[in-house]
């Protein structure tokens, strides 16, 4: 095209049907940018209306002083996920899967109950194996909760929910990415991505709340608070007197009894001081070691290393 409108090399590209070609291109670029910006913002939906779901339940965990009752709802809900799970409805007692049930309430519950012979009785009921449950794992946090006292209790539960539910939220956020990463293989099936990430996220967002239940039911039921032994004292160090030696006479500034006198001798005659007051200004044998800084015992007032300290 170029060459038909006869432009050359260097030459600027000036021309109504190059302008209105390239205008339409770039309208196509930009359209094409938008439309992918909107379906990222229709993902980027789906999570922020999981968040703020979780936000929320967190900050009313928060404010709240007694979670026992959201406690008691998780320990309810899981104590029928196992029921549903392991004793389907409108089945016939040999359909059962009692051993599985029994493991699972000692896993999720922490109490060895004689599940088996509770379905061994005639006439037994899906519904009175769950009420069963549901009165013995009351009584079991009942009891941890006196144990414990209810402000111990309530900082332990509360504790325990927020721990468990940070944890299971940034697992979740991670899954979310993967999914999102691989969603889009989807429409090579001719399946919309975005509703099949909507599906997917809604299911793992339901598994997370789910295993938050059960895990937060099962630490509590484990939960045990145990106290530090005080430990014995150990034995009493001396007692301690401050001290402290005159660079001149060698006595303690600190105390002025006998001992320290004594002390003070000791020092003296270990280092070859000699108090000023016994030094004979006449006779420099009697003046022992003398610091070059001092006054010269001669009398002169000039300091020891000026006067006869210098013929030293």
């Amino acid at each position: 095209m170029l060459q038909k409108l006869g432009l050359k090399e260097g030459e600027a590209i000036v021309h109504p049907w190059i302008n209105k070609a390239l205008e339409k291109a770039q309208k196509k670029v930009e359209a094409r940018n938008f439309d992918i910006r909107k379906n990222l913002l229709k993902f980027d939906d789906v999570m922020n209306d999981q968040r703020t779901v979780v936000f929320e339940q967190r900050l009313e965990l928060m404010d709240g002083v007694n979670v026992a009752e959201t406690v008691a709802e998780m320990r309810h809900e899981v104590i029928e996920t196992l029921v549903t799970d392991h004793i389907p409805e409108k089945a016939y007692a040999e359909q059962w899967d009692v051993e599985g049930l029994k493991e699972e309430v000692v896993k999720s519950l922490n109490l060895d109950l004689p599940v088996d012979e509770w379905a061994a009785e005639e006439g037994i009921a899906e519904d009175d194996i769950l009420e069963r449950l549901r009165e013995a794992a009351d009584k079991a946090a009942s009891e941890r909760a006196e144990r414990f006292g209810p402000e111990i209790m309530a900082y332990v539960e509360k504790s325990i929910i927020l721990q468990t539910l940070d944890h299971l939220w940034r697992e979740h956020l991670v899954n979310l990415d993967h999914l999102r990463s691989v969603i889009g293989f989807r429409g090579y099936g001719q399946r919309d991505p975005l509703q099949e990430y909507k599906s997917e996220a809604f299911e793992l967002f339901q598994s997370m709340l789910a295993n938050l239940r059960k895990v937060v039911t099962a630490q509590l039921m484990r939960v045990e608070i145990v106290q530090e032994a005080a430990q014995a004292p150990g034995p009493e160090a001396p007692p301690m007197q401050a001290q402290h030696a005159d660079p001149v006479t060698g006595e303690n500034e600190m105390a002025d009894n006998g001992a320290a006198r004594t002390a003070a001798g000791i020092i003296a005659a270990a280092t070859g001081q000699v108090a000023p007051e016994e030094r004979n200004p006449d006779d420099p044998n009697t003046w022992g070691k003398v610091g070059r800084n001092e006054a010269c015992p001669c009398g002169s007032g000039k300091k020891f290393k000026h006067c006869h300290g210098a013929f030293v």
